[in-house]
């Protein structure tokens, strides 16, 4: 039994050290990324992040079952190695600690738990076995995970058992060792009325059987290289070592820059281009080693297509599909163009659901863009409505294709102050108040923004605008995967801004909100920039403004994808909601697990015509709660709402949180 024990033992550890060679090699073959140092705060990071099980929030049952099972690989390793001394002792404990109580009661505690752990995960795989759909599973291959499962199972089993027959024996053979103290969850289960013989068989084949099960999973596991449920053990410590945000929150808020060769792409490096220069992600070669390790850490899990907007409406995209496919393209032909389906590509609305629930900190948007921009910037491949956009920002300085001279026909009857030409600096006010496109052309999200100044008039908070000195912040062409269009946009408002002296910035619009304040630090625009909802809320909790009894009847509030999940600021609009309502209540899908308007992602200016209008879905939501206004804080969102509702035949009304307040202040004069 010994020689098939470590001839199994040897082959395992050959064809797993195989995949790992595989995979490292992949890797290297990857751009480089600086997600290495600084050393002590990724790695304190990643113990939290680890033993914390923080990203499971949303499923307690999962997040401790995955956590008992995780512990018990590191846990009961040592078990496997006294395995092979007991193919010829049965007597045999570890050194030092192999009869030492408190270790025994782990042991079997632990081996215990997983089996307890393990059998629940696999019930839960079979209740959401993908018969649609509607299944977070499905896409998924249920052998691998069923196998991953089954193994962790019978090696319980087998600690278990084994565990029992120890206690047997040595009762049987009257050694020390036999008692409660040193097998307190397994002497129940030991056979009676067996002979020394038969004990010491009976250990020796269990504990063979662990050992050729164990080494199974290697065998296994090292020829597919691919088989990320069973490598995130492994993988998942380095991708979430290597996240890019440091203080442990996801890829979120600001899309990652442009690199080419080496150098990030901005206004002033795009002359220094070289002609052959690849812009985004063409082929897997164009990844970076993180990106590659995004791809093989993926457990197929599926949490991040169960709160997919475009999957859950009907359409082909779906993150863990997207993900997988990149995985099994970026194996082992590296020369290869990436072949994408442009209707999975631009379904993505990057609302940021994906990255929120992913347990092993996949990048998805990321990976998004830089898809995006090779398709936009080397192969000129982008949806039509694009072209328009895209001309429109070049042109004009907005998606609207409107004059620049319109922008503040928002302001008509109020008394609002431009820099640049009532005022010639910015020190000279409390805020600029960015306006947006949105909020300067749209009829809707014009009420928002002169809601906004007034409430700030009435609260004697001095602002100004920069009416036609402003222009689109990029979010769109950025999102859309233009980042030279964006760079162009962005170094313009930078300069603007820059040259006015501008430190403190407040925006009704959730995308501008992310772009200044959370991307054009990475072209030496640092703002501290904040949303009308937060100031408003402060202007309110400090007395500035007053507020009349509620009388707004009942509300729900939809979370802006860049205002909660991007940007983390979901309290302030609904301390306001809750101000202005007689009753407020939360859709299903509320906070961090909202579902998006669909607008997101550059989506505001395509037509859908996969599945059903995230829009009109995400509408119905609000109305079934039967509210009689639903709540935001977007101007898209408003928009996006607004069409939904109207396209469902539903009555219930579509307000920015600001206008709401208006009315409550008015009421209270």
């Amino acid at each position: 039994m010994l020689l098939i024990a470590l001839l199994a033992t040897l082959i395992g550890v050959a064809v797993f050290t195989s995949g790992v060679i595989r995979i490292v090699a992949r890797l290297r073959k990857g751009k480089d990324a600086d997600r290495l140092r600084p050393v002590g705060a990724r790695a304190w990071l990643t113990l939290k992040e680890i033993l914390g099980h923080g990203r499971f929030t949303h499923k307690p049952v999962v997040k401790i079952a995955h956590w008992l099972v995780m512990i018990s690989f590191p846990a009961l390793f040592l078990t496997l190695l006294a395995g092979f001394f007991q193919l010829t002792n049965p007597a045999f404990a570890l050194p030092l600690i192999g009869q030492f109580p408190p270790y025994e009661w782990a042991v079997e505690l632990i081996a215990w738990a997983c089996l307890i752990a393990i059998i629940a995960l696999v019930a839960i795989r079979l209740k959401n076995l993908p018969r649609d759909r509607s299944s977070r599973f499905f896409g998924s291959s249920q052998w691998q995970a069923f196998f991953v499962e089954g193994v962790i199972g019978a090696v319980a089993v087998c600690i278990i058992a084994l565990r029992a027959l120890e206690y047997a024996y040595l009762s049987a053979a009257h050694l020390p060792g036999a008692s409660l103290a040193h097998f307190p969850t397994t002497a129940w289960l030991a056979p009676t009325g067996h002979s020394l013989e038969a004990l010491a068989r009976a250990i020796a084949i269990v504990a063979l059987t662990k050992i050729l099960v164990s080494n199974a999973w290697f065998i296994v596991v090292g020829l597919q290289p691919t088989m990320g449920i069973a490598w995130h053990r492994f993988l998942a410590i380095v991708n979430v070592y290597a996240r890019r945000n440091l203080d442990g929150s996801p890829a979120l808020g600001p899309i990652h820059p442009l690199i080419v060769d080496g150098v990030e792409l901005t206004a002033e490096t795009m002359e220094e281009l070289d002609e052959d220069a690849t812009l985004g992600v063409g082929s897997p070669g164009d990844f970076t080693w993180k990106g590659l390790l995004d791809f093989s850490t993926c457990t197929e899990c599926g949490r991040c297509q169960d709160v997919c907007p475009a999957w859950n409406t009907g359409k082909p995209l779906t993150p863990k599909g997207l993900i997988m496919d990149l995985r099994d393209q970026t194996t082992d032909v590296f020369e290869a163009a990436l072949q994408i389906d442009p209707d999975v590509l631009w379904s993505c609305t990057t609302c940021g659901a994906c990255v929120e629930m992913c347990p092993v900190d996949i990048e998805h948007i990321d990976h998004v863009t830089d898809l995006r921009r090779y398709q936009v910037l080397m192969s000129s491949a982008f949806p039509q409505e694009f072209s328009r956009m895209f001309r429109s920002l070049e042109t004009k300085g907005n998606p609207y294709n409107q004059s620049a001279r319109k922008r503040l026909e928002w302001a008509k009857g109020l008394d609002v102050l431009v820099a640049g030409v009532d005022i010639d600096s910015l020190d000279e006010v409390d805020y600029l108040m960015w306006v947006g496109c949105a909020g300067a052309y749209d009829a809707r999200a014009r009420q928002t923004t002169r809601a906004v100044a007034e409430l700030l008039q009435t609260a004697g908070v001095r602002f100004a605008v920069l009416g036609d000195g402003e222009s689109c912040t990029g979010d769109p062409a950025r999102r859309a995967g233009n980042e030279v269009l964006y760079q162009m946009l962005a170094a313009q408002n930078v300069e603007v801004l820059n040259e006015l002296g501008a430190t403190k910035i407040v925006t009704s619009c959730a995308h501008c909100l992310n772009t200044l304040g959370r991307e054009y630090p990475q072209l030496g625009g640092t703002y501290e920039v904040v949303h009308h909802t937060q100031l408003l809320n402060r202007l309110v909790r400090e007395g500035a403004l007053k507020l009349a009894p509620p009388e707004a009847g009942t509300i729900t509030y939809h979370d802006p994808c860049y205002l909660g999940r991007h940007n983390d600021i979901y309290r302030p609009p609904r301390e306001l909601v809750g101000d202005v309502a007689t009753s407020v209540v939360e859709m299903p899908r509320h906070g961090d697990r909202a579902m998006c308007c669909g607008a997101g992602g550059a989506r505001v200016w395509t037509e859908e015509s996969i599945g059903e209008r995230i829009n009109q879905v995400r509408a119905k939501e609000a109305a079934d709660t039967g509210a009689d206004i639903v709540a935001t804080a977007c101007p898209f969102c408003t928009q996006m709402l607004s069409d939904g509702a109207a396209a469902n035949g539903d009555e219930i009304q579509v307000r920015d949180v600001a206008t709401l307040m208006l009315d409550a202040v008015r009421r209270a004069t």
